[in-house]
């Protein structure tokens, strides 16, 4: 049986699953699934794996609807498809997606996976209840910039300094930039914002941070499909560059320090399947990250011609060489 495809990039079989045919529609339940841009392997692998434990089996009791879009401008367009097709429930990835679906789908109860921080972004009236339709796992945790630049003072000499990238346009953008802030105040380092709307600026962004320590890139769903882009970028310019994911470590960033991406979609599939089964979102608590990774890429400190300390490595959760 041919899937729907929308968006531009890919529908349920291009990320994977062969849909079998003969499956009975009234005991189906359809999951939504919306994001900028076609999702790493590894967070649709964890979120599948996370229904199989909960006795979500995809094509028996569940089918999931891609809506992937190409940019941030197609998302309504994407959304509108999702909700034609009378979802159970949305996942919603991203920032940018998450505030779409609460402004559009208020009678589609919402997960919402990675949102920088939901109670700023009103996404929810508080992490313990949130209210409303919408719920999630969120990737704010206490600390992570501070976190980041610390890394990276430990690895650059005489570091003084760092760029810090934001998407323009994005409505997480102000409170990202309030996080590295106060961030970067605490630990004496002065912060340059650089910001790209989408690919096409990627290269005078990281361009106007050439005289910047380093690269600190803010999580976002545009700049994670773009990663090997920014990742050959930014080594042009001899930019260290740290992140908040492995996903732009494995194509060539230098560091990242974060949330463990592939757990959070895992958890968010208990709250799908909590709301398949008559849960409200407003009564189930906003969840945080309680997995990081922290992991090198030795490849690209190499080609930057700097030396990471043994202790560093030591404690990295995976080095990539």
């Amino acid at each position: 049986m041919k899937r729907r495809q929308f968006g531009v990039v890919v529908g349920a079989t291009a990320l994977g699953f062969l849909w079998p045919c003969c499956v009975h529609a009234q005991r189906v339940k359809r999951i939504g699934f919306l994001r900028v841009g076609p999702p790493p392997e590894q967070f649709i692998a964890s979120f599948r794996r996370g229904l199989r434990e909960h006795g979500l089996i995809e094509g028996q009791n569940v089918l999931i609807e891609w809506g992937i879009a190409g940019s941030v401008a197609r998302l309504p367009d994407v959304l509108s498809e999702l909700m034609r097709l009378t979802v159970d429930v949305l996942v919603a990835s991203g920032t940018s997606s998450v505030l779409l679906t609460r402004d559009a789908a208020r009678t589609i109860p919402v997960v919402f996976v990675a949102a920088v921080d939901p109670v700023a972004m009103r996404l929810v009236t508080s992490l313990a209840r949130p209210g409303g339709t919408v719920t999630g796992i969120t990737a704010l945790a206490e600390g992570l910039n501070g976190k980041r630049l610390e890394l990276l003072q430990q690895l650059i000499p005489n570091f003084s300094s760092v760029a810090f990238m934001v998407r323009a346009g994005s409505p997480a953008t102000a409170e990202h930039t309030k996080q590295a802030e106060r961030a970067a105040a605490a630990l004496g380092v002065r912060l340059q914002v650089v910001a790209a709307r989408d690919h096409d600026d990627l290269e005078k962004a990281i361009s106007a941070a050439r005289g910047a320590g380093a690269l600190l890139v803010v999580d976002d769903t545009v700049f994670t499909t773009q990663r090997a882009r920014i990742a050959e970028i930014a080594l042009k310019n001899r930019l260290p560059t740290m992140y908040g994911l492995r996903e732009m470590v494995e194509a060539g960033g230098l560091m990242t320090y974060g949330p463990d991406y592939g757990d959070l979609y895992r958890r968010a599939a208990e709250y799908v399947q909590k709301i398949l089964q008559g849960a409200k979102p407003s009564d189930l608590p906003v969840q945080r990250p309680n997995k990081f990774e922290f992991i090198i890429n030795l490849n690209t400190a190499k080609a930057l011609g700097l030396t990471v300390p043994p202790s560093l490595v030591a404690r990295a959760d995976e080095v990539i060489e």
